[in-house]
């Protein structure tokens, strides 16, 4: 059988802490259904004892063994810009990586996660107010998440960030790319809270290894809207207080399971069947 019929892909995930992870079986259950031999590894620094550190290491050792790309994840997006060739213009303005092809000798990033992000809350909450969003998190994934929310009609976004220059350059960053004013930094949460529409948690806070909430549930209220990057749990805590409440919700999946499609389609040139691995996804329980 030819190449071009039937593509190899060997793929990984670099990040901490993600022997969790879905992104392996979503990506090799749709080679399979489309006749490729898909192999994606997970390439864990806890596991491996390791740090961003070791990044320059991990990213040569994938290109000697023919890796097709990889995916990043926390806490690398932003430590593997420097090591890259080329950026895509996603990931040039939004200052984050999550998807690396590794083709004809170069790195090139690119960012899948502000479309996930994007058709998520397309799918899942497209008519609520977008006056105001409070964002907690400013990293590497909440950079890609308010690009989606100002480029989605969010028209103020306040960001809490614990890293007060991380933040201030995501705030300096998006209000660059969408005017004056459209973002801010926030010092008060209790009072952000009181007049947002919607809640948006891009920290790992809610992830099964980091449990807990970023956001006490006393400062929630049933007229706003929650959204939540973390899938695993599929319910963390903050979508717990938020249901419990009427709040409407939006869990990670359909952000992991798009950023996955584009994904797949950069590592393997070919199409994806996105309801497919939406229902593959789903199959696999929260």
């Amino acid at each position: 059988m030819s190449q071009s019929r039937s593509p190899s892909v060997l793929a990984g995930l670099i990040g901490a802490g993600i022997q969790a992870s879905r992104t392996p079986a979503l990506h090799e259950h749709e080679g399979d259904a489309q006749g490729m031999r898909y192999l994606y590894r997970l390439i864990d620094l806890d596991a491996l004892k390791l740090d961003a550190s070791a990044l320059p290491d991990l990213l040569t050792g994938a290109e000697r063994m023919g890796f097709t790309g990889l995916n990043i994840t926390f806490p690398c997006k932003q430590a593997i810009i420097p090591l890259l060739d080329e950026l895509s213009p996603e990931a040039r303005g939004i200052g984050a990586v999550n998807t690396v092809l590794l083709k004809d000798g170069k790195r090139i990033g690119h960012n899948t996660d502000c479309l996930g992000f994007a058709e998520g809350l397309r799918r899942g909450l497209p008519d609520v107010a977008r006056r105001q969003v409070v964002q907690m998190g400013a990293g590497g994934a909440g950079s890609a998440v308010a690009h989606a929310l100002l480029a989605e009609g969010v028209e103020r976004l306040t960001l809490f960030e614990v890293d007060a220059s991380r933040g201030q350059a995501l705030v300096d960053n998006l209000n660059e790319h969408f005017g004056a004013g459209r973002a801010m930094l926030g010092s008060h949460l209790e009072s952000a809270m009181a007049e947002a529409d919607g809640l948006v948690n891009t920290t790992p806070i809610g992830m099964a290894k980091l449990p807990g909430t970023p956001v006490p549930a006393e400062l929630l209220r049933p007229e706003l809207w929650v959204a939540e990057i973390v899938y695993f749990p599929l319910e963390t805590q903050l979508l717990h207080d938020a249901r419990a409440i009427g709040c409407r919700t939006l869990d990670g999946s359909t952000m992991a399971v798009f950023q996955a499609v584009k994904a797949f389609e950069l590592f393997s040139g070919t199409s994806a069947d996105a309801p497919r691995m939406m229902a593959h996804f789903a199959s696999m329980n929260g």
